[in-house]
């Protein structure tokens, strides 16, 4: 300090004398702070906009009325063969879904990472309690109070199975709370790395077929025998915690009291190895170095640094040469099959689709719900037509082509100098689209057709099919150039930026709607030749059908592709909102 200041000596601790050693006393207790924590940034969260308030909300409200119809359900089944059955089930249902949830939502939620906190010192046991307290705070949690509370409900007759109830609800509240924080806590480094996100962008396509999974399970439930199966299936399920703590309710009530202490036992040991797991991935966690503490080794640099130049490439490829560059599918599109602007831009897509998370996120959705309707249909003996589901949901793809390639569109636009160009860049982009989706539909079509017995339905399908995608195709490549909108990059989970709704309900409804008017003329004919009962003639659908995909196709590049260039302007200010 300066000349002549000199500090006072720091003050003793209140009500201890100088130089003594402080009074011995506990640990201030951890569980208040994480609680008031947790609070706090559930408040702030709730402060950022007032539209995320009234999603917040709207949400809230959503989740409590299904609780409660759920266990009002539960309820109803008092006294139902099918009861103990249905108790179970929710139970396991629940587990799983906690298990599962931190791999999907975890960039949703900052208190599931704990290495915010390997700098403050902690010791992980008096963490692992005030994490789990914390943890019961939430819509989740009360969300699974009131569901089990029902499932409970559904089985218990008798004081000594209500207080056995009692008991089982707070096992499986708390088996399900630990355990989605075990399974966050061990997939910590995975989920906030470049494949984590990956995996939260998928998670659409996980409750995709998630909802097509439950409805054939309905479905197989509202058929003969059905509910018999449930029953069966529920004398295994009700040892798969939480599901024991739930069934010792029922075995209560029935007086086998040495099997509901089992069960009790079972579900309170599966809740210790899990508290255990906890405190060892948590331990490690926290004394253990990553990537991000660690000098990478010289040869690792050079790798990472050619790496950065392979990726820096993606956006605006190697125009001049007309290759593609790595992978397979690169190589055919950029340097087999076709050359020039179109095979780079062919190359640069497959790049896309392979590296870019967004994009590799919508084609998946995509390719699997695509699959899975005809197979629903397959199982549930339907119709062949719902095979049109994979071309419509591939022909979505090419909507909004610019606005999801984000700032990597600036470089892109640098290269597009005439209408040529313009036009180059669309048909490749179209023909990146055309070269997936025309096998993929076909292979889809036919394996269904067969599977279905309804090979005489093929040609027909097929036409219709290849008549959807170049009209999906032909509106796509418009609704891009006139309609583009902004994908946000920060937020993984919007849509578009705020603001921009009205142009993603336009794309998505609009493009659907127009597509399928534009293919009027294939289906009248095939309506037609159905209801005149030309039936030998329906194989022409399938040639008139491609012709009819492809001319749609090419007349819409032909008038769009030179208009790209005026737009370029327009387009450029929508990625900026990026």
């Amino acid at each position: 300090m300066g000349a002549g200041v000199t500090l006072p000596p720091p003050a003793p601790p209140s009500g201890a004398a100088s130089g003594a050693p402080p009074a011995p006393g506990r640990e201030p207790s951890l569980t208040p702070v994480f609680v008031r924590l947790k609070l706090a940034i559930m408040r702030n969260g709730l402060r950022q906009s007032t539209g995320r308030t009234v999603g917040w909300c709207i949400g809230v409200a959503f989740a409590m009325l299904y609780a409660l119809g759920m266990g009002a359900g539960m309820i109803a089944l008092r006294g139902d063969h099918y009861a103990p059955a249905a108790s179970v089930t929710v139970a396991v249902v629940l587990g799983v879904g906690w298990a599962i949830m931190p791999l999907f939502f975890f960039g949703g939620d900052d208190t599931l990472d704990p290495t915010r906190l390997a700098m403050l010192p902690l010791r992980p046991r008096p963490l692992i309690t005030a994490l789990l307290v914390s943890s019961l705070l939430g819509v989740g949690p009360v969300f699974t109070l009131i569901v089990s509370a029902g499932a409970v409900t559904a089985v218990a007759h008798g004081w000594a199975a209500g207080i056995v109830a009692v008991v089982a609800v707070a096992l499986t509240l708390l088996l399900c709370v630990a355990l989605a924080r075990a399974v966050a806590a061990a997939n910590t480094r995975l989920l906030t790395s470049r494949r984590g996100r990956d995996l939260a962008l998928l998670s659409g396509l996980f409750v995709a077929v998630g909802a097509q999974l439950v409805n054939l399970g309905v479905s197989s439930l509202s058929s003969n025998g059905g509910l018999h199966r449930a029953t069966s299936v529920a004398s295994v399920l009700r040892w798969i915690p939480p599901a024991p703590a739930v069934d010792a309710v029922r075995s209560t009530a029935r007086g086998a009291y040495g099997l509901a202490a089992v069960q009790l036992a079972l579900t309170a040991v599966v809740l210790a190895l899990i508290l255990r797991w906890w405190y060892a991935t948590l331990f490690r966690l926290m004394i253990s170095p990553d990537a991000s503490t660690l000098q990478a080794a010289p040869d690792g640099a050079d790798r990472g640094a050619r790496g950065r130049g392979r990726i820096g490439s993606r956006a605006g490829g190697r125009f001049g040469s007309g290759r593609g560059g790595g992978g397979l599918a690169g190589r055919l599109a950029g340097g087999r099959l076709l050359g020039g602007r179109t095979g780079t831009v062919m190359a640069r897509q497959f790049r896309y689709l392979w590296r870019d998370p967004r994009s590799k996120a919508s084609w998946a959705t995509g390719l699997a719900v695509g699959l899975l309707l005809p197979l629903v249909a397959v199982v549930q003996d339907g119709t062949v037509y719902q095979c049109l589901w994979a071309a419509g949901l591939l022909g979505m793809q090419m909507y909004n082509q610019f606005g999801m390639d984000g700032s990597a569109f600036w470089t892109v636009s640098a290269t597009i100098a005439t209408r040529r160009d313009a036009a180059l860049e669309l048909r490749g982009r179209a023909l990146t689209l055309a070269a997936v989706a025309v096998p993929y539909v076909t292979v889809v079509t036919t394996g269904a057709a067969l599977l279905l017995g309804r090979t005489s339905a093929l040609p027909e399908t097929l036409g219709l099919s290849f008549a959807f995608l170049g009209a999906l195709i032909a509106t796509g490549s418009y609704a891009s150039v006139r309609f583009p909108y902004a994908v946000p990059q920060d937020n993984p989970f919007a849509n578009a930026a705020p603001g921009q709704s009205g142009l993603v309900a336009l794309n998505v409804f609009g493009g659907t709607f127009s597509g399928a008017a534009l293919c009027l003329p294939v289906l009248g004919l095939t309506l037609a030749l159905h209801l005149t009962g030309h039936h030998g003639l329906l194989w022409v659908i399938l040639p008139l059908g491609v012709l009819y995909g492809l001319g749609a196709a090419a007349a819409s590049l032909r008038f769009t592709g030179p208009r790209l260039l005026d737009r370029l302007p327009e387009i450029l200010a929508v990625v900026a909102k990026s």
